[in-house]
């Protein structure tokens, strides 16, 4: 039975070891960037995001290494890039006890917010409860948790949703494993959503109609991409983010070399 409390993927987190850079050269691919948000002191980090319809990318920095961000920077240490991937969830304490009850045992809620620049003047705050999977259960690489928003207009602020090259939403993660199958296999066991086998690999959907897990292998990578896109990707683990744009003229490959160690493929909408 699916978890009653986890509704999708709600965003991904791009880690990256000089925030302002990063949000500038994400601009410069056409994504518009909201004013850097900092997190509750006892987390550590700084972000922006780029926000689509109902889920969105999570650019985020280290200001002070906390043990909260320990898995993070250590990260960090070998690469830039995907390094988390968040789902919805409508009530955190809920889903703790719905992980517990299936034997895993998740860290959380947490609870922290930042203040947010508001478009009319004036500043607001966004809020969240969060909760993790172990830390070692991480399928192919990719480290999950959830995310409650309590504040949703302070993050879906309609002037951040129009972007340049059209993007307006995330349709597919792709992770990269020496046995595809048994990541894809892992991470249905964690969320509770079945896997289906395509051509390119190995898919889990992350439920509610959001984006989907597409794990492949090295062969299959290499046939998706050239050469020059892949340059700069990871070796392993999350390594491209598919996007839906309402522009074609949008739509292609953006190298992972300039976007922090991901692969971009704007695909347009049907």
């Amino acid at each position: 039975m699916a978890l009653a409390h986890i509704l999708g993927l709600d965003h991904i987190v791009v880690t990256v070891r000089d925030l302002d850079a990063a949000a500038e050269a994400w601009r410069r691919l056409g994504f518009t960037v909201s004013p850097r948000g900092t997190h509750s002191p006892h987390l550590g980090s700084a972000n922006y995001t780029i926000v689509f319809g109902c889920d969105y990318i999570e650019l985020l920095g280290v200001l002070t290494p906390t043990e909260h961000l320990k898995p993070t920077i250590e990260f960090l240490k070998t690469r830039e890039g995907i390094e988390r991937a968040a789902f919805t969830t409508d009530d955190a304490a809920a889903g703790v006890e719905e992980l517990r009850a299936r034997g895993i045992a998740p860290l959380g809620p947490v609870h922290f917010g930042r203040p947010v620049e508001l478009p009319g003047g004036g500043v607001g705050e966004a809020r969240f409860n969060v909760f993790r999977w172990p830390v070692d259960e991480a399928p192919g690489g990719l480290r999950i948790f959830a995310c409650q928003h309590l504040t949703r207009d302070t993050v879906w602020i309609p002037e951040l949703q129009a972007h340049a090259n059209g993007a307006t939403r995330l349709v597919r993660l792709e992770i990269l494993s020496a046995d595809p199958a048994a990541a894809a296999a892992h991470l249905s066991r964690l969320i509770d959503e079945p896997v289906s086998s395509t051509p390119d690999g190995h898919l889990v959907p992350s439920g509610g109609g959001r984006a989907d897990f597409l794990f492949y292998d090295e062969a299959t990578f290499r046939r998706l991409y050239p050469a020059g896109v892949r340059a700069g990707a990871a070796a392993e683990g999350a390594v491209a983010a598919v996007v839906a744009t309402g522009d074609p003229a949008g739509a292609g490959d953006v190298p992972a070399a300039l976007a922090n160690g991901v692969i971009l493929r704007l695909v347009a909408e049907a």
